[in-house]
């Protein structure tokens, strides 16, 4: 893989969330990005609970799809589920996970942060199997635990 770029609207949750897990998964230096079609500004609740698990963003800011370097990117991960997500053109390997936007959750912080947590864990789980997968890495895979929670129904490396 020669980077990786995580695509949302507001690249203000599931992307930062997304690429902050990936780096603590790749090696230092790897080309990790992540950005949105219509950038906001990071939400706390995604710095708070990746803080939970030992991974801070709170350095990472909203970024627009045109400050990525392209170039260096050649596989794409869109997040969208009731959105309409962004497109990067190019030859790359585009594949798309539906996930809800935790920033869209109503109620207190309480439930807010519980919609999260939700999305953060998924994505550790999905960027966990898609690292480990021969589809990724172009060998294969390594030997990893096996996940508890994988639905037949849940083709996490599907590609669009």
């Amino acid at each position: 893989m020669k980077g990786l770029l995580f695509l949302c609207v507001a690249n203000s949750a599931r992307s930062q969330m997304a690429e902050g897990i990936a780096r603590s998964l790749l090696p230092d230096g790897a080309p990790i990005f992540s950005a949105g079609s219509h950038p906001t500004q990071i939400r706390p609740e995604a710095i708070a609970v990746m803080r939970e698990i030992g991974i801070d963003i709170s350095a990472q800011r909203s970024k627009s799809v045109a400050e990525i370097p392209l170039q260096t990117v050649d596989t794409v991960v869109t997040l969208c589920a009731e959105e309409v997500c962004p497109v990067v053109a190019g030859d790359v390997r585009r594949f798309h996970w539906g996930l809800p936007d935790p920033a869209a959750t109503d109620g207190s912080l309480t439930d807010r942060l519980v919609a999260f947590r939700t999305t953060r864990d998924e994505l550790h789980r999905r960027i966990g199997v898609f690292l480990a997968s021969a589809e990724v890495s172009g060998s294969p895979p390594a030997q990893a635990a096996p996940l508890v929670d994988r639905s037949p129904d849940d083709d996490i490396l599907k590609r669009h």
